[in-house]
């Protein structure tokens, strides 16, 4: 299993709705980094862990191995306890 920081869509921390609208370049090479778990079949999903300087929000995304949805689902849970 992989652990990595996500937020709601790209791997830098949330901003407001069409702040970033004049760069669609930017906000799809972003997607490159969290494409990879689509791609290869593998299961994820995220967790909130806090708010950065800002207060917006960010996460915890797990990775797990194909078909492994009840790994993550039980580390993710666990986290969510601690």
């Amino acid at each position: 299993m992989i652990g990595r920081p996500k937020t709601a869509k790209i791997p830098v921390a949330a901003f407001k709705i069409g702040e970033r609208a004049d760069d669609p370049l930017s906000m799809y090479l972003a997607d490159i980094f969290t494409l990879s778990v689509n791609l290869s079949a593998s299961c994820g999903l995220s967790v909130p862990c806090g708010f950065d300087s800002k207060g917006l929000p960010i996460g915890l995304q797990l990775i797990g191995d194909t078909l492994q949805e009840t790994t993550i689902l039980n580390a993710a849970f666990a986290y969510e306890q601690a």
